[in-house]
C-alpha cells in the first residue's frame, strides 16, 4: 500500500519540480514565436503596427494625444507613398 509520501512530483531537467504541464509550456512558446514572425513580416512589408505605436506612445510620450487607428494607417500609408515619404528611385 503506497502512501502520500511514496509519489514523488516529476521533476524538470535541473531537478525542480514543474508547477504547469509540459502543453502549456509549449503552447505559450509556440504563440510567442508566432507574435515575434508576425512583427518581423510588418516591418519587413513596411504594414503599419498599431499595437507597437501605442506601447511606444505610452512608454516615451505619455501626455501627447494618441492617433487612432485609422489616422495612424492613413498617415502611414501617406507617409509611404505620399511626395514627401521615403522614395527609391
Amino acid at each position: 500500500m503506497k502512501t502520500s509520501t511514496d509519489v514523488r512530483m516529476p521533476t524538470g531537467p535541473r531537478g525542480a519540480a514543474n508547477s504547469r504541464p509540459c502543453g502549456q509550456t509549449r503552447q505559450a512558446l509556440v504563440v510567442a514565436a508566432l507574435h515575434a514572425a508576425k512583427r518581423v513580416y510588418f516591418q519587413v512589408f513596411g504594414i503599419p503596427d498599431y499595437e507597437r505605436y501605442l506601447a511606444h506612445m505610452a512608454s516615451d510620450h505619455p501626455s501627447e494625444p494618441v492617433l487612432s487607428r485609422r489616422e495612424f494607417c492613413a498617415r502611414a500609408i501617406d507617409r509611404k507613398y505620399g511626395r514627401n515619404g521615403p522614395r527609391c528611385c
